[in-house]
């Protein structure tokens, strides 16, 4: 099993910044994919992005030159920094920890981007 919790969430105006933080605990095996989806009121889920233990990343579209995911390894923590934030970056974000077919979500973290 795999714990994840999430933090630094919350209220910021547009254009504004934000760093969300997700510690991972329990059953982590090397190798692993990290990453950040996101869920709007009203819409599906969707991908925001991942990063391998090697560090290579992977973004969804409407994040690439706003958002940066990091981890740090010896920490079991992913990243994800996130500027010039929009009102449609508002959603409950959700960290994951992939391994194989191992699949863990955590609790999710509200990111509201008004004024």
């Amino acid at each position: 099993q795999v714990q994840l919790v999430e933090s630094g969430g919350g209220l910021v105006q547009p254009g504004g910044s934000l760093r969300l933080s997700c510690a991972a605990s329990g059953s982590i095996l090397s190798g692993n994919v990290m990453g950040w989806y996101r869920q709007a009121p009203g819409k599906q889920r969707e991908f925001v992005a991942t990063i391998t233990s090697g560090r290579s990343t992977n973004y969804a579209d409407s994040v690439k030159g706003r958002f940066t995911i990091s981890r740090d390894n010896a920490k079991n923590t992913v990243y994800l920094q996130m500027n010039s934030l929009k009102a449609e970056d508002t959603a409950v974000y959700y960290c994951t920890y992939r391994w194989g077919r191992l699949d863990y979500w955590g609790q999710g973290t509200q990111v509201t981007v008004s004024s």
